[in-house]
């Protein structure tokens, strides 16, 4: 059993000094890594700190609750990606999401934190992809991505 603990997005609020919905909103863009409990959503003091570390210039200024948490803070480059697939049914979604996840998780460690969030959008035949990751995990996406439409234009 593990000791990790975990907090609310309540909890997080208060520590953070931001509102829920902003917090709510860096889970649902993926910057803060979060499990979904029911209808809550957990986070994990690792991916809390990891979250505080890569936010902001000036941490402790703008989150004094978690100066004492995270200790020395730095700053890592992100990206973000959006990439729209065109699938016919929810089927095909599925197989792409699938295929792209696994890809993801072939990737490299060196690659760092990585995540994907993904949506069917039926109206428009169309998978949404959305990609948070350094640049060498996106470039390393991408360029799969790129190989893959250039074979099927074959």
């Amino acid at each position: 059993m593990s000791n990790e603990s975990y907090y609310t997005v309540e909890q997080i609020s208060g520590m953070l000094q931001m509102h829920p919905k902003t917090i709510q909103r860096h889970i649902r863009e993926g910057r803060l890594r979060a499990q979904k409990v029911g209808k809550a959503w957990r986070v994990t003091g690792h991916d809390l700190s990891v979250f505080a570390e890569g936010g902001e210039r000036n941490p402790p200024a703008l989150y004094p609750g978690l100066q004492s948490i995270v200790g020395n803070m730095s700053r890592e480059i992100k990206v973000s990606s959006v990439i729209d697939f065109p699938a016919e049914n929810s089927a095909e979604a599925v197989r792409i999401v699938n295929w792209i996840s696994a890809t993801i998780h072939s990737c490299p460690p060196e690659y760092g934190y990585k995540s994907m969030t993904s949506q069917y959008i039926e109206t428009d035949r169309m998978v949404r992809i959305m990609l948070w990751g350094s640049p060498a995990f996106t470039a390393a996406i991408l360029d799969v991505l790129g190989d893959m439409e250039m074979r099927e234009e074959r």
